[in-house]
């Protein structure tokens, strides 16, 4: 059975309602890390788990120690591959609220893109590859494989509990490979199979000083101010010219390729485009890498947020007794995060300032990947893309973080596919997040592509 064109028409017939649907789930802030917002992220659970019962997939929402996840599966097809597609309805918080030039939950089309927290990472992107099977199923032919679903609400927290589960969902869950579109195309009409993802560190330290702020004329010079002490901690972290300065943090990295060096030298990167693109006049970085290399292939050391002292309207000229950072580690393969939190830890004790005392509270981590370049599914997925977007599509690596992408490889021993339909102006876990609306729905004319593709493997 192969894609007909009854099934093609019907993609572009529905084009306008594939549109209308991504909006009204958008319209749902199912922001996991808000405890405030447990109604919301049931209901984006609920939202999705209807739409594949209507298109007649056995659909089943799992209950977990934290939000649900959605498990939905087509019929087995005897001889066939099984596909699990992976992907998650929960979304990053949105401040700050004030540089949104519409609500994040008020989804609004501008210039051909669909702005809205989740439109690209991850909603947008998964529900290409939910539209697709609905309407396979829709044009009255059957599914060429046996499709699942997994669609989780914790990827933006760390995916614990889905970790946790596992090992005993590893029956349901039996796959061939594992297909993802969360992460982007190489550039604006250049789409990209990606190999490779950095892993992450995150983590919250706090440094304390005196019993309560302290005014700063009459203590300033005879105590440790905590904000400085913390500055300095964290500069001591990384040095001028972007290595990292903890004890042993490049002990277990993987030297990059030669055939990757020159093989991403080939890609049409332009610096200075890629600079504005993103508003800096100019990139840096690790000493002796290439942006792409930097950002895709090297770890790094970045501080995601600073809190300490007087924060409102006007001066109020204190010594703060406590200051706060959120920082993170994207790492790369081999490397493993809890040795970095045992370095950090050392790195903390080393360079502490006396007059102060520290604390840090590791949150999530996860190692990096790599998947398969050369597999059947790989060439699978190359002619369904270039179907749908005209070009072959490059392999490259990303920068960001899937955690859940390499237990899938340990415990259900299959194949990775990421596909990403993004751009990287998509303003993922910024303000005006976006999505083009041509490529949601060259995505989904994609996965279409792709189930037919794969089916030809049995």
């Amino acid at each position: 059975m192969t894609a007909s064109k009854d099934l093609l028409g019907q993609l572009a017939e529905s084009a306008p309602r594939h549109l209308a649907e991504l909006v009204e789930w958008l319209r749902i802030p199912s922001v996991s890390s808000d405890s405030t917002r447990i109604h919301e992220v049931k209901q984006a659970a609920s939202w999705v788990a209807e739409k594949l019962e209507r298109a007649g997939l056995d659909v089943e929402i799992m209950p977990t120690e934290g939000h649900p996840m959605v498990y939905a599966e087509s019929p087995k097809i005897d001889g066939a591959p099984v596909v699990l597609v992976y992907g998650h309805y929960d979304v990053q918080p949105v401040e700050p609220l004030d540089e949104w030039v519409n609500g994040p939950f008020e989804p609004t089309i501008r210039d051909g893109n669909l702005y809205a927290r989740g439109a690209t990472d991850d909603k947008g992107q998964v529900l290409t590859h939910v539209q697709s099977v609905c309407d396979w199923l829709a044009s009255g032919q059957s599914l060429p494989l046996q499709v699942k679903f997994l669609i989780e609400g914790e990827e933006e927290v760390g995916s614990e509990n889905l970790e946790r589960m596992l090992p005993e969902l590893r029956e349901k869950l039996a796959c061939d490979c594992v297909v993802i579109s969360d992460s982007g195309q190489y550039s604006d009409g250049q789409p990209a199979i990606t190999y490779g993802l950095r892993g992450i560190a995150t983590y919250e330290l706090t440094v304390n000083g005196p019993s309560q702020d302290l005014h700063s004329g009459s203590f300033g010079g005879a105590v440790v101010n905590p904000a400085i002490a913390l500055c300095q901690l964290l500069g001591s972290m990384i040095d001028g010219q972007g290595r990292v300065q903890i004890p042993g943090y490049y002990d277990n990295v993987r030297d990059l390729s030669q055939e990757e060096r020159d093989q991403w030298a080939g890609l049409p990167q332009n610096d200075s485009e890629f600079a504005s693109a993103i508003g800096v006049d100019k990139l840096s970085g690790e000493q002796g890498y290439t942006t792409d290399e930097r950002r895709w292939a090297r770890p790094t050391f970045d501080v995601n947020g600073l809190t300490s002292g007087h924060q409102g309207e006007g001066v109020k000229t204190i010594i703060p007794a406590t200051a706060k950072a959120k920082f993170s580690f994207r790492l790369v393969p081999d490397q493993d995060p809890s040795e970095v939190t045992a370095a950090v830890e050392q790195h903390l004790n080393d360079h502490c300032p006396v007059g102060v005392k520290w604390n840090l509270e590791a949150d999530h981590g996860a190692p990096g990947m790599l998947a398969a370049t050369d597999s059947r599914f790989v060439h699978a997925a190359n002619a369904a893309i270039e179907s749908a977007f005209g070009v072959l599509p490059v392999l490259i690596r990303e920068g960001g973080s899937i955690p859940i992408v390499t237990r899938f490889q340990e415990v259900l021993g299959c194949d990775c596919l990421l596909l990403g339909w993004g751009l990287s102006d998509d303003n993922a876990h910024s303000p005006n997040e976006k999505f083009r609306v041509e490529d949601y729905h060259r995505g989904i004319r994609a996965s279409a592509m792709l189930w037919d593709e794969i089916g030809k493997l049995n």
